[in-house]
């Protein structure tokens, strides 16, 4: 009867609905497909690679991955409450008796088997099997988030290398042409068509220019360093003589339905799956507020003489109820701690809904605006150029002074290193989007490290989850 009851106790896994409205259609779509590898969309064949060698040997994602080696081991643990547990128990002992008579020796042999087993009532162990499984989803999302972060990681650090290569270009550029102007006003300084102070001016541009490099080139190296950990390696130089372009834009991607991207999203997912680990924990809280059952059966032998040991045995089957009766309120208390927990990991989740939303919608604004802006650069870029040559040949002929040919020359070489940086950060918005619809990868389960630097190879752990 009891194990009748037990079944029917069961507490289902809920569905929980979200505190916030999900809109039907996000500000912005586009027309090409999601690809799981959103970044071969760029059509970049060294961040392919890059990336594929970050997912496999980034020591922060296998730190993950054995997180979630952990749980996976702790919620197999949890199973083992729910089966029968048997013990072997052996023994001997020598006792030494001296009186009278003389000193005389007592052997005691004893083996037996106790199995034990606890029935789950009011699913307690269930409840805290569910919730153990459901600590295993949330530790594998937690491994897709991680993925997709590292992936986006390694494609803005990419292209921000590829950015501060293209600025030292220009900057070296620039400094070559500042000390041609230079060679120019001196001239015309010797002539007593220009000031000392207009060959000072230009002095400085020099030496801003130069200082330019200098920034660019202290950029490169430590994007080297960034992106060298990232796959996994120590820290170098490995692109310093590698020209790297910045990629035209992709088409933009159709990111779905809004309720189509939340159920993509690992973070999503997570919080959903903490929501029903909550609710599981609560259920057993409450349970525990009851009888709890156990059977318990043995066999025993108790000789003297090793050759009786299996003469004689003693069985017994025993049945136990404990019901808490004074506990001065803490598995009440521990009830109240747990529906918190549950209303703690609802907002959580409705707040990781919003943050998911938000994310997709600033991207989606933020490229707009980018792209507005990167186009007014590239309208005023040739009229600055036009400006600073007619400016340059009237100040040789004498025409104006040196100052409008200052002014135009700074404005024309801004321009020029603002249109490289605006082209950078229109493709770090295109990124952000790919991040924020992107949803779990084909991911590669690393090795488990071992104290003596060797590795040991596991079973698939997602091969696991599911036949679990």
């Amino acid at each position: 009867m009891l194990l009748a009851l037990a079944g029917g106790c069961s507490r289902p896994l809920v569905k929980p609905e979200p505190m916030v409205a999900v809109p039907q259609t996000f500000s912005a779509t586009g027309t090409a497909p999601l690809h799981q590898d959103w970044w071969q969309a760029f059509e970049d064949k060294t961040l392919d690679a890059l990336i594929d060698r970050a997912l496999a040997d980034n020591f922060d994602l296998m730190t993950a991955w054995d997180r979630l080696a952990q749980a996976h081991a702790v919620a197999r643990q949890t199973d083992t409450s729910l089966r029968p547990q048997a013990n072997l128990q052996a023994g001997a002992s020598r006792t030494r008796t001296e009186d009278d008579r003389g000193t005389t020796y007592t052997g005691l042999y004893s083996v037996g088997v106790a199995a034990s087993y606890e029935v789950d009532l009011w699913s307690y162990l269930r409840s805290t099997q569910r919730a153990a499984w459901l600590d295993v989803q949330a530790s594998r999302d937690v491994v897709d988030a991680a993925a997709i972060t590292l992936s986006a990681s390694v494609a803005n650090t990419w292209y921000q290398l590829a950015e501060a290569k293209a600025l030292l270009r220009i900057a070296r550029s620039q400094v070559d042409i500042n000390k041609q102007v230079l060679e120019v006003v001196t001239l015309q300084f010797r002539k007593g068509a220009a000031a000392a102070a207009d060959v000072l001016r230009q002095r400085q541009l020099v030496a801003s220019t130069e200082a330019t490099v200098i920034s660019a080139e202290e950029a490169a190296a430590l994007l080297q360093y960034t992106l060298s950990v990232l796959v996994g390696a120590e820290p170098s130089l490995a692109w310093q003589g590698r020209e790297i372009d910045l990629p035209a834009l992709p088409a933009m991607p159709d990111p779905g339905v809004p309720s189509e991207v939340l159920l993509r999203r690992p973070d999503v997912r997570l919080a959903y799956r903490q929501v029903q680990a909550a609710d599981q924990r609560l259920a057993a809280a409450i349970s525990d507020q009851y009888p709890r059952v156990s059977l318990s059966a043995g066999i025993e032998t108790r000789v003297t003489s090793v050759s009786d040991l299996f003469d004689d045995w003693l069985a017994n089957l025993a049945g136990n109820l404990v019901q808490p009766l004074i506990d001065a309120g803490r598995r009440k208390a521990e009830v109240q701690r747990q529906e918190a927990i549950v209303s703690e990991r609802m907002h959580a989740w409705s707040q990781t809904i919003l943050n998911a939303l938000q994310d997709v919608e600033t991207a989606l604004t933020q490229e707009q605006q980018q792209a507005r802006l990167l186009a007014n650069l590239n309208v005023r870029l040739p009229l600055a150029q036009e400006t600073y040559e007619r400016n340059r040949q009237r100040f040789i002929k004498g025409q104006i002074d040196y100052i409008r040919v200052l002014e135009s020359l700074q404005s024309l070489q801004a321009l020029e290193l603002n249109v490289v940086s605006a082209q950078r950060v229109l493709i770090q918005h295109r990124i952000d989007l790919y991040r924020s619809i992107a949803g779990p990868g084909d991911l590669a389960q690393p090795a488990l490290a071992q104290a003596d630097g060797t590795t040991q190879r596991q079973s698939n752990l997602d091969d696991r989850i599911q036949s679990d």
